[in-house]
């Protein structure tokens, strides 16, 4: 069964192929042919009468009796009457003078009758008496037929030589189908490239601009269907449309006749291209159909079979130019929507950080994109809501304003969702193509669904009008990638916003500070080195214990963010249990190593330093796991110390050795502890800070009647300057300050 659109039959014994057996009839005689009607008036003429009558005037339209004067001279245009004429009009045979193209008379012989047909229309035939005369029309016809050989054979052979290894693909197609139109003296040539859905146009002849050409054809539904049934060039007419078809008004499908078979076709107007007569040539490569190129005439026309022997031949040489050509157009658009992807993808991540309470800034992000990508797409972007207790889908169609959508959006998404996103072709025969053409609505594109994101289902539609190409493989691909972009980068805005919110609370919990301790003063500073950052993985605390003693910590959780955070606030927490229990610093620190290598599910470690100051018996015990080594400093600055015993790092591996080390306190001696990221500052020459650095910053800010007040701050700012405030890494800073008991 035929295809909706597309039907055939047989052309039998009737109008239409009477019109093609006469339209044979006047390209094979050698006799002139003319039909005019009652009113004297040339209707149609053949080659053959051409030559004989009209010269250089236009034949068809002319009165007939300027050819067969009753005397010497043209007759008055007067009303035409058949008595007119120098012949009788019942088909018996008469020798009459006309006059030629050159305006002699010449003695011709000549039949005329009347034809069976609404009006009155007549038939005449011509040849010339003499013999010399009618071998020379036959003479003619002949040169003339050479000609067009000849100009047919230069055209094929222009065509392949401006052709060979072309490069350039849009002057491959301007010259290809110019050189056609010209080759065939056509009055126009049409080039579809077959993509995965059908034939998509890629190019017209000049004489084509402005004219109505189907921009897609869909596979079965087309010339390409009669083409492959060939297998070869077909030589196709459109016939003249019946009076039922009139009287129905406006013509939606045509009758195409192929000319060798009289098979008739029956095709929709939007699928025909502006030609009564044409030759559709298949181009085949690797058997498959890659291209329908359409020569063709405006007016009817006798089209010969060495015509469409011809253009099968130049298909066959163009194959392979048209493969290399489709593949190349194919790589050319996939790069310029991958390009295009980055741009969009960039311009998101520019936007910056969501707006707080603000759940329809994810939307316009959304329609932002969308609407870029639907310009470079040829395609409208259409608004879409989807209620969440109901699934009442709501579109703001570009034409008729918000409509509810009789669609299932569940079911309709269901077969093409992954990984939470789903892009679904809106092709012709869908329910929801349908339901937008029955709007004369933009019908053909992709639904895109983003799922619930910010707390609404977000959806959206990229519409073409009906006719247009529907989305092919690599438009899809497309989209679907820039949905996935899309989803992406707005989750991790929202979930930047829930980190920074996580972070404020861990931070408000997990505050640094420094407790009073009686005969001990200390003071801290901490710089992030993300001015965006919340909180990070550096912390410090100096808890005050029983009998006169402190505690003082200082550590560096590797990551950011919240795992950081959360990290650094149990380690904190357990570290400050440890404390109270006694325990001495080494042990402290082991038993905080297990409990992180089964607290953390990421690959966590710490660098860390714990101290137990005594300040009865004036000394610090201290462990020191993979931090950089405290600096003791004597009153003054006259002598800098490192506590140097060091352990591993916290939470790397098990069964790993940490010990401590024991140091004497003076009072006045002043303990700094710091993070890595004070060592590893870089100047604008990209060269480190290192140990020595920070030990000739710690005596300069600390020499001569330099408070010890403002201490940590002083280095801070001399930090600053030393990498021109361009910190790549966290610092924390705390100094301890031994007071001695009263």
């Amino acid at each position: 069964m035929a295809k909706a659109g597309l039907s055939r039959r047989v052309e039998g014994i009737g109008e239409g192929s009477l019109i093609g057996t006469l339209s044979r009839l006047l390209q094979l005689t050698s006799e002139a042919v003319l039909v005019f009607d009652g009113l004297g008036r040339v209707l149609l003429a053949n080659d053959e009468a051409e030559q004989l009558f009209s010269g250089a005037v236009e034949l068809v339209g002319s009165d007939v009796r300027a050819y067969f004067p009753a005397g010497e001279t043209t007759p008055a245009q007067d009303v035409f009457d058949i008595s007119d004429l120098p012949f009788p009009v019942d088909g018996s045979l008469a020798s009459v003078s006309c006059r030629d193209a050159s305006g002699q008379l010449v003695s011709v012989r000549v039949r005329c009758d009347t034809v069976n047909a609404p009006g009155e229309t007549y038939l005449l035939v011509a040849h010339a008496s003499e013999c010399e005369s009618r071998a020379d029309r036959e003479y003619d016809r002949e040169l003339q037929d050479l000609r067009r050989a000849n100009h047919r054979l230069s055209g094929t052979i222009k065509i392949v030589l401006d052709t060979i290894d072309s490069s350039d693909l849009a002057s491959l197609f301007e010259r290809l189908l110019e050189e056609l139109t010209e080759t065939m003296e056509a009055d126009g040539t049409i080039v579809y490239l077959a993509e995965s859905d059908g034939f998509h146009l890629r190019g017209l002849s000049s004489g084509l601009a402005g004219e109505k050409i189907a921009r897609f054809m869909p596979y079965g539904r087309s010339v390409e269907r009669i083409a492959v049934r060939a297998g070869r060039a077909v030589r196709l007419r459109v016939c003249a449309p019946s009076g039922d078809d009139l009287r129905h008004g406006k013509l939606t499908t045509r009758e195409v006749v192929d000319e060798d078979t009289h098979e008739v076709t029956r095709m929709r107007v939007g699928m025909l291209p502006p030609f009564t007569s044409f030759i559709a040539v298949p181009v085949w490569f690797g058997g498959h159909i890659i291209s329908i190129i359409e020569v063709g005439w405006r007016r009817m026309r006798p089209l010969l079979r060495d015509d469409a022997r011809l253009l099968d031949s130049v298909a066959h040489y163009l194959s392979v130019q048209l493969a290399a050509a489709f593949t190349t157009l194919r790589s050319q658009r996939a790069d310029r929507l991958a390009s295009l992807e980055t741009q969009l993808r960039e311009e998101l991540l520019n936007l910056g950080t969501l707006p707080e309470e603000d759940r329809e800034g994810a939307a316009e992000r959304f329609i932002t994109v969308a609407v870029e990508a639907a310009d470079e797409l040829d395609a409208t972007a259409v608004r879409m809501s989807v209620s969440g207790d109901r699934h009442v889908v709501v579109a703001n169609l570009p034409l008729t304003g918000a409509r509810d959508l009789s669609v299932d959006i569940d079911e309709l998404v269901a077969p093409y969702a992954h990984d939470g996103i789903a892009v679904v072709p809106v092709v012709p025969d869908s329910a929801l193509f349908s339901e937008l053409r029955s709007l004369g609505e933009p019908c053909l594109g992709a639904l895109i669904d983003l799922g619930v994101l910010v707390g609404e289902r977000r959806c959206l539609l990229l519409l073409r009008p009906d006719g247009a190409e529907p989305f092919d493989d690599i438009e899809l691909e497309f989209i679907s990638d820039l949905a996935a972009d899309v989803r992406d980068i707005i989750r991790g805005v929202v979930a930047r916003e829930e980190d920074k919110r996580i972070s404020q609370a861990l931070q408000t919990g997990m505050r640094n500070e420094l407790q009073r301790v009686e005969g001990i003063t200390a003071q801290a500073v901490y710089s992030s080195a993300t001015k965006a950052a919340s909180v990070g993985g550096d912390f410090y605390d100096l808890i005050r214990l029983p009998d006169h003693r402190a505690c003082v910590i200082m550590g560096d959780v590797s990551g950011k963010g919240v795992e950081a955070a959360s990290v650094s606030a149990a380690v904190k927490t357990a570290l400050g249990a440890y404390a109270w229990e006694g325990l001495a610093p080494a042990r402290m620190v082991r038993s905080l190593n297990e409990f992180l290598l089964g607290f953390s599910r990421l690959e966590t470690f710490a660098t860390l330093f714990v101290g137990i100051i005594d300040l009865t018996e004036e000394t610090i015990r201290y462990c020191s796991a993979g931090h950089p080594p405290a600096l003791l400093m004597s009153p003054g600055a006259d002598e800098i110390s490192t506590l140097d015993v060091q352990s591993g790092v916290v939470g790397a591996f098990h069964d790993i050795s940490y010990v401590d080390g024991v140091a004497r306190l003076e009072r006045g001696d002043v303990l700094l502890l710091y993070t890595d990221g004070t060592t590893e500052a870089r100047d604008a020459s990209g060269a480190f800070l290192g140990d020595e650095g920070l030990r000739d910053m710690v005596m300069r800010e600390s020499a001569g009647e330099k408070p010890f007040d403002g201490f940590v701050e002083r280095l801070l700012g001399a930090l600053d300057a030393f990498t021109g405030h361009n910190l790549e890494d966290d610092v924390a800073m705390v100094a301890v300050r031994f007071d001695g008991l009263s």
